[in-house]
């Protein structure tokens, strides 16, 4: 991570779960990392806890909803003003609904794709826009995907979830091509968890499905603990740490002795 230090980091979604766990391990290895979610205080309140380090690394805390363009933009305005551009982008904000494709609602579908699809896209594009302007050919982009982009769960509520995850496993080979017929030196990853201690099952599910929710997250982890978010921290700093000549394109991560489904 040596090369990483006291450079910038973006991570969508920071202010709970898996975003938190990743914006909290760049920092104690050495990055700054601006933090972006609806709710900022949350964020505000992680930030004080990781406090500054010696070396002036910490966590800054902006309000940015994904599905709004010019939140976006004015994301990357900031990181411009205040620190000189990002040099890693962490497109990990996400979210589920109970999402049948048969009976499923429009308005939850819509949301899906804003949030999971069209808003990762939207920010790697804003930051691959300014990496250019910068002249800077050793960024990172990382999707933070899930195993439900690589299999479809025998459950309907996660169908059309996984039908965004599914997406974002091509956006991420897309991307990796696009970088390589511009001869850039910037990588793509896609890291997929499995089942993680969060609070995305409770904020995904009304209360009459949620006992159906439970028991399927139940079955996916009868056989121990699920991850934990900072379990994917150490993911990332896994892949960010790889040496220039290496680029892992695609990583799954399950809790020990579990199949995917």
């Amino acid at each position: 991570m040596d090369r990483w230090c006291g450079r910038v980091a973006l991570v969508t979604g920071a202010s709970s779960g898996i975003g938190a766990g990743i914006a909290s391990s760049l920092v104690k290895n050495g990055m700054i990392v601006l933090g972006v979610a609806r709710d900022v205080e949350r964020i505000k309140k992680l930030s004080d806890s990781l406090g500054t380090t010696a070396s002036g690394c910490k966590l800054v805390g902006m309000k940015c909803d994904v599905t709004n363009e010019d939140d976006i933009k004015s994301v990357f305005s900031y990181a411009k003003d205040q620190f000189g551009g990002i040099d890693v982008c962490v497109n990990n904000a996400g979210l589920a609904h109970n999402g049948p494709l048969l009976t499923g609602d429009t308005k939850n579908w819509r949301n899906m794709l804003d949030v999971n699809v069209l808003g990762p896209c939207i920010i790697t594009r804003e930051f691959m826009n300014q990496v250019k302007e910068r002249g800077v050919d050793d960024a990172h982009i990382i999707f933070i995907n899930s195993i439900n982009g690589h299999s479809v769960l025998p459950s309907s509520p996660y169908h059309f979830y996984s039908a965004t995850k599914h997406a974002i496993t091509a956006i991420a080979e897309g991307v990796r091509q696009e970088l390589r017929e511009m001869k850039s030196n910037c990588r793509c990853t896609s890291i997929s968890p499995g089942v993680v201690k969060t609070e995305v099952f409770g904020r995904a599910f009304k209360a009459e499905d949620m006992q159906k929710a439970v028991d399927d997250v139940d079955k996916l982890i009868s056989n121990g603990m699920p991850l934990l978010p900072d379990d994917i921290g150490n993911t990332v700093l896994f892949v960010l740490s790889a040496p220039p000549r290496m680029e892992v394109n695609e990583i799954i991560v399950t809790t020990t002795g579990k199949l995917l489904l």
